[in-house]
This record gives structure tokens, C-alpha cells and sequence, in this order.
């Protein structure tokens, strides 16, 4: 009789799952055809979607980057970070305001900070972009970072995928500022951006080497009036420490050079960068092969993630995560000695299995 109840209680499952599922497909469906047509509302309700952490969400999520996939990848995928105050907002819609006129379409993923405590954001890009927002070629979503390193959307992968499926081809990822771990948004973006300002002490000091490295240019921001003298003293100095550096691109010289997003100066130089960059790794066939590496790399995290997430969800695993954590808690058991207890566990169950 108790089999019974569990066989039935089991099918009302399925069905349930079935049904979600269809219910999912649906939606994504309906979620595609307005991406695809250049709907902002869907585009938005779509990026919505991918955030969400809810169990259904993630299904119709999946399904939705299904349809789109064979849609994406024709764009310039951008990374602009720097210092706190550096003006990466004002300077960004100065750069969005010049590609719409050159013909492209921008999207713009805006990050902000999470509070680690009520785990709130401010998410105020999009009004101090309030210019950019208002044009038709262009899309803003600020969206906050959820506590991930490298100052970036736990779905920012995903926010790109869907922005090429709606045709822009320029997507600009605006980090929350420098970090060691900007390096997580080096593995999403073609083109990597480092903003800098003078008048902040020794600006060389100032900037971590880490970030130097991977930056493909760096731009001192606010060269205007007084400020352009100081500036240019600053990328004359930046210019000479890249010397000791290693490229971030192989065959890329990274440039320096000095903007003011009040006036405009600089922005048409940036984009000719950008775009010799495209032209010199697209010959040598880096830019598709950092894509690839890129795309890689997503698998490996997302991997690693979902490992993690089963081993937290086994019963048997779960319990022994507990107590080896009470241990640490207690100094009865080093971490190191408590991660090869339970890898051991994880190889015996594994061992069971030669064949896998």
C-alpha cells in the first residue's frame, strides 16, 4: 500500500514537471520571437528571466538561450572598467551617443554593487545615462553583482548572448571598478578598457599591476581645461610602464591615450582603436580563438558550479559537510585536512564507477 502511495505520488511529479516544462517552452518561445525582433521590453523581461534563481525560471531560461544561440556572436563585446569616480558612466554614454551615429546598435550591461548585507543595489546607471537610454538604438540594464568577484553579474554571459540576439552589435560591459579579479571580465569581452583619471596621487601606484595586464588600452578620462596638461603627463608615463609589460593580446600593442567625455575629444580615436584591434586579431585568428577560450572557460565555471551545487544536495555528502565544518569551527581538524577527508569519500564513490 505505502509503494502505491509513492508510485502515485511519483507520477503526480512527472506530471507536474511535464507540464512545467511545457508551460516553459512556451514562454521562452514567445520570449525569443520578441528578442528577435528587437521588442526592449521582451529583451528586458528575457534578461529578467536568466537572473532569476527560481526553479522554473531556470528551465524556461535554458530553453530561451536555445532558441537564440545560433543568433549570437556578431558583436564587438567591450569591458570598460576603472577607479571609483573615473566617470566610466558619462564617458560610456559619450561613446554610445557616437556609435548610433555612426549606424550601430548599443547595449549597454551596467553592473552595480550588492551590499553584502541586505544584498541590495542601487542600480543607477540607467539614470545617469539618461541621453543614451532615450534612443532607440540603444539598451541599458543595470543589474547587480550578487556578490560575484570581478565586478560582474552572476548572468552577464548570458545578458550578452540575448543583447547579440537582438542586434546590437556593440555590447559594453561597465564594471563596478578595479579589482584583481577584473580578470573574470577579460574571459567575456573581446576589447578591455582601463580607465584612469589624474589627480589621484601617483597614478602609476594607483593601478594594480594585475589590471594593467589585461587591459588591451587605457584612457585618462576628464583631459579637459586645466586637466589636460596633467593628463597627458599621466599617459606619457603609462605608456612608458607598458613597455615592461607583457601584452594581454598577443601581437597587440596596448594604447594609451586621453578623452573627455564632456567634450567629445577622444571617443572617435577610441573606436579607431578598437577597431584596428578587431582587424589585427582577426587576421591572426585570436579574436575567434579568445572566443573560443572564452566560451571554454564558461563550460569549466559553470561546471565547477554545478558540481559544488550536487555535492551540497546529497544526503550523504551534505551530513558530512556539516560535521567537517563544525570540526573547522572548533580547531578540531585543519581546512586543508577536512577538504582531503571528504575528496576521499568522493573518490571511493568514483572508484565504484571505473568505466565513467
Amino acid at each position: 500500500m505505502l509503494n502505491q502511495k509513492k508510485k502515485k505520488a511519483s507520477q503526480i511529479r512527472s506530471q507536474a514537471q511535464a507540464k512545467s516544462s511545457r508551460v516553459s517552452a512556451i514562454s521562452a518561445k514567445k520570449l525569443a520571437d520578441g528578442v528577435l525582433v528587437g521588442d526592449r521590453t521582451a529583451l528586458g523581461k528575457a534578461i529578467t528571466l536568466i537572473e532569476s534563481t527560481n526553479v522554473h525560471h531556470q528551465a524556461a531560461a535554458k530553453e530561451l538561450l536555445k532558441l537564440l544561440m545560433s543568433h549570437t556572436g556578431k558583436s564587438l563585446r567591450l569591458g570598460i572598467t576603472g577607479v571609483p569616480g573615473a566617470g566610466k558612466s558619462t564617458f560610456i554614454e559619450a561613446l554610445g551617443m557616437y556609435l548610433i551615429e555612426q549606424g550601430h546598435r548599443v547595449a549597454v550591461l551596467a553592473i552595480d554593487p550588492s551590499s553584502d548585507i541586505s544584498r541590495g543595489s542601487i542600480l543607477g546607471d540607467k539614470t545617469r545615462m539618461t541621453h543614451l537610454a532615450q534612443q532607440a538604438q540603444s539598451f541599458i540594464r543595470p543589474s547587480p553583482s550578487g556578490g560575484v568577484l570581478g565586478g560582474v553579474a552572476r548572468k552577464t554571459r548570458e545578458s550578452i548572448l540575448i543583447c547579440e540576439a537582438a542586434g546590437y552589435d556593440v555590447i559594453i560591459v561597465e564594471t563596478m571598478g578595479v579589482g584583481q579579479s577584473e580578470i573574470l571580465v577579460r574571459s567575456m569581452v573581446d576589447f578591455f578598457l582601463l580607465m584612469q583619471i589624474t589627480g589621484s596621487g601617483d597614478e602609476l601606484q594607483g593601478i594594480k599591476k594585475g589590471v594593467i595586464e589585461i587591459a588591451d588600452a587605457i584612457v585618462i578620462n576628464k583631459a579637459d581645461g586645466e586637466n589636460k596638461a596633467a593628463a597627458l603627463s599621466v599617459k606619457n608615463e603609462l605608456t612608458s610602464a607598458l613597455h615592461y609589460l607583457s601584452p594581454a593580446t598577443p601581437g597587440w600593442t596596448p594604447r594609451v591615450f586621453t578623452a573627455s567625455a564632456l567634450t567629445g575629444e577622444g571617443i572617435p580615436e577610441l573606436w579607431k582603436i578598437i577597431l584596428d584591434f578587431k582587424d589585427v586579431t582577426g587576421k591572426s585568428a585570436f579574436f575567434q580563438k579568445r572566443r573560443q577560450d572564452q566560451a571554454l572557460k564558461w563550460f569549466q565555471d559553470l561546471l565547477k558550479d554545478g558540481v559544488a551545487e550536487l555535492l551540497k544536495k546529497h544526503p550523504g555528502l551534505k551530513r558530512q559537510l556539516k560535521v567537517l565544518e563544525k570540526s573547522i569551527s572548533q580547531n578540531e581538524i585543519t581546512p586543508p585536512a577536512a577538504a582531503d577527508e571528504l575528496l576521499s569519500v568522493l573518490q571511493e564513490i568514483f572508484a565504484t564507477y571505473p568505466d565513467f
